[in-house]
């Protein structure tokens, strides 16, 4: 059983650089504006045989000035709630302030354990102020400087200490995050986070109609029709020219790591607005590496009998002539505020990863290359050079993967590989996966993971 330890304390006191030193990478944004951090961020590690999920929360504040300070002020007491293991900090450069001292009671109310973190004591004058830290009636506060891995070691350490109060075993066995991962992507303000938590049944994620809310993606676990899945909530993607410096092109890069790391995309487009160019852009990134991808279209709330329906057969035709490049994409009209069609995703999703898992026979494969051959044979000569398809062979799963043995494959027209794939589709399905198919000169070998593992 996986620990849950919770990081709180005021804004800018160094949390996310405290959750990003224990994972070993940049996972949460740093930045000096308080307030980078709004959704609960999670990270799995291995404290010597302990299964821990680290949570970074937002900045516990006494005063919030708009809808999302509050919402981000819930998420925090929600990640206290479900905490075992409480990581309190405080900047020691600082005397305290009334946001710690809240934050202190909030935490006494919790009957949480917790370990008071006096963090940036990166230099040795800042030692007496340690003392000061007592008044929040936790202890002696454990010294840390986190941008330089000061403490890190010792803090570790006591939260070993307080796991093994706790009862919490030790699991020595390794055991990588289990599910289908699923990343929802598309342009700001379009209902991801709403989706996110439509399907989740609760508000885990913060939600706003001010675009730009989520700045981080959001990984989180959960089940559904006995699978498991990791939904991954991400940052509004704009275009290039309108993101802005800082925080936001962080974040803008945090969702495209996102789609790289996940199986599935769930594209969101705005019903109202209809599609637009960069939810193109965004679909041919998807396309590029290779990911399962339903093209969701949200908000249909917004409008209702015969002339939702108009809407929705203009979106189809607007999806078929813009994105003509994906056939193979399903569509689904939701509405993430009513719950409407929104386990359909997830049904697709189940579907779409047997299908970017499926193996074909070789010599399923063989009689289908003899056919499309014959009705296309793609014949094309360059001199004494020509162009002629050998054999093939599955190479490779999650995506499909397909190797072309072939004599002068560089002289072949890219229409021929557009053939063959819709070909492959007719005859095999992969219905919502890309698949990638390589040419290669007969007798050149490509070594891959698919064939390791076999």
């Amino acid at each position: 059983m996986s620990a849950l330890v919770a990081i709180v304390g005021r804004p800018n006191v160094g949390k996310s650089t405290i959750f990003n030193k224990f994972l070993g990478k940049r996972h949460a944004i740093e930045s000096e504006i308080p307030g980078t951090t709004r959704d609960r961020l999670y990270g799995k590690l291995d404290m010597n045989g302990f299964k821990v999920i680290l949570v970074d929360t937002g900045g516990l504040e006494t005063e919030t000035g708009n809808d999302i300070e509050e919402n981000v002020q819930e998420q925090s007491k929600v990640a206290i709630d479900d905490a075992d293991v409480i990581l309190f900090v405080v900047d020691i450069r600082v005397d305290l302030t009334s946001d710690d001292f809240h934050a202190a009671m909030l935490l006494r109310k919790s009957k949480k354990p917790v370990i008071l973190v006096a963090n940036k004591c990166d230099n040795p004058s800042y030692e007496e102020q340690r003392f000061n830290m007592f008044q929040l009636g936790f202890g002696e506060p454990l010294p840390v400087s986190a941008i330089h891995s000061m403490g890190i070691g010792d803090l570790e350490s006591k939260i070993e200490e307080k796991l093994t109060a706790l009862k919490f075993e030790k699991d020595l066995n390794e055991d990588d995050v289990k599910g289908i991962k699923i990343a929802f992507v598309g342009r700001p303000n379009v209902g991801k986070s709403t989706m996110v938590n439509a399907i989740l049944g609760k508000n885990e994620v913060v939600t706003s109609e001010i675009p730009g809310t989520t700045r981080d993606s959001t990984e989180i676990p959960f089940k559904y029709d006995k699978k498991d899945f990791v939904l991954i909530d991400t940052a509004g993607l704009r275009r290039r020219g309108d993101i802005e410096a800082g925080i936001e092109k962080f974040s803008s890069l945090r969702s495209l790591q996102a789609v790289e790391m996940a199986d599935i995309c769930i594209l969101l487009i705005d019903f109202e607005e209809g599609v637009t160019n960069q939810d193109c852009h965004i679909s041919q990134f998807i396309l590029e590496q290779n990911k399962g991808l339903v093209l969701v279209v949200n908000k249909i709330d917004t409008l209702k009998g015969e002339e939702r329906e108009v809407k929705e057969n203009q979106t189809i035709f607007y999806l078929k002539r813009d994105m003509a490049y994906i056939p193979w994409a399903p569509v689904v009209f939701t509405s993430a505020k009513d719950k409407k069609n929104v386990y359909k995703i997830l049904d697709l999703a189940i579907e779409i990863d047997e299908q970017r898992n499926k193996e074909v026979p070789k010599q399923d494969l063989s009689v289908w290359l003899d056919a499309a051959l014959k009705k296309h044979p793609g014949n094309l000569t360059r001199g004494k050079r020509k162009f002629e398809i050998l054999s093939v062979e599955q190479v490779d799963r999650n995506p499909p993967v397909f190797l072309f043995h072939c004599k002068w494959p560089e002289i072949m027209h890219f229409s021929y590989s557009r053939y063959l794939e819709n070909s492959l589709r007719e005859h095999f399905g992969f219905t919502g996966t890309s698949l990638k198919l390589l040419f290669r000169k007969a007798g050149e070998s490509l070594k891959s993971r698919f064939h390791d593992k076999t």
